[in-house]
């Protein structure tokens, strides 16, 4: 998606202006995907231990830590019920999710996000992979997807509130987008007005619509 000044304006504009509806966004704190309400997670950082399900996360505009709070955690705690923790390793792409990363499909988050992919299977080679992003962060599962190589095999991508919805994911076959009604970051004719609608998605059931998605296509259950 190309996004003009007019645009980054615009957007610029409904970060800041007074919300139509309280924001889920804000504090926490913590690391690591064994406390599934932090807004951070670290598994491939951290080297933790091998799982079946290695998540890489792309949080949105201005959200905290590097999953965020609209859907990061719902998403890991979803898969964890679906799949047991056990088996999900969970990591948020460090990027800086600014206003301004708009402009370019989230800034250096698409080779950051490749980078961490590659580091996972270096550590885990049978994990199978999932890029995920909310927002400016299917952006970056975008960029990200231009970047991919045949040397790291993607398993499936899922996006919440994609700008580019509608559009693939280059070198993923498989793909899930969620749009709510009204979302007019991701559906047509779009204004990006941050709506309710845009926060939904952690509690409206896509997450653990996803959940059961990354558990058929993957296989693990």
């Amino acid at each position: 998606m190309h996004i003009t000044p007019t645009l980054l304006l615009t957007l610029a504009a409904t970060a800041t202006a007074a919300p139509q509806f309280t924001w889920p966004w804000g504090g926490g704190g913590g690391s690591g995907s064994s406390g599934s309400t932090s807004n951070t997670a670290n598994d491939i950082t951290n080297k933790a231990p091998c799982k079946a399900l290695t998540v890489i996360f792309a949080r949105g505009t201005n959200e905290r830590g590097n999953i965020g709070s609209v859907v990061g955690p719902p998403l890991l705690r979803a898969l964890q019920a679906k799949v047991g923790a056990e088996k999900v390793n969970y990591q948020g792409v460090p990027y800086a999710a600014s206003v301004a990363g708009n402009a370019n499909g989230g800034g250096n988050g698409g080779s950051l996000m490749v980078s961490l992919a590659q580091q996972a299977l270096q550590q885990c080679p049978s994990t199978k992979i999932i890029l995920s992003g909310y927002s400016q962060g299917g952006s970056v599962v975008h960029k990200a997807g231009t970047l991919l190589t045949a040397s790291t095999p993607i398993a499936a991508a899922v996006l919440f509130g994609d700008p580019a919805n509608g559009s693939p994911v280059a070198n993923v076959r498989n793909l899930k987008q969620y749009c709510n009604s009204g979302d007019r970051v991701c559906e047509a004719p779009k204004s990006f007005a941050i709506t309710a609608a845009h926060a939904a998605y952690g509690r409206n059931g896509n997450a653990e619509d996803a959940a059961a998605y990354i558990s058929g296509v993957t296989g693990v259950v």
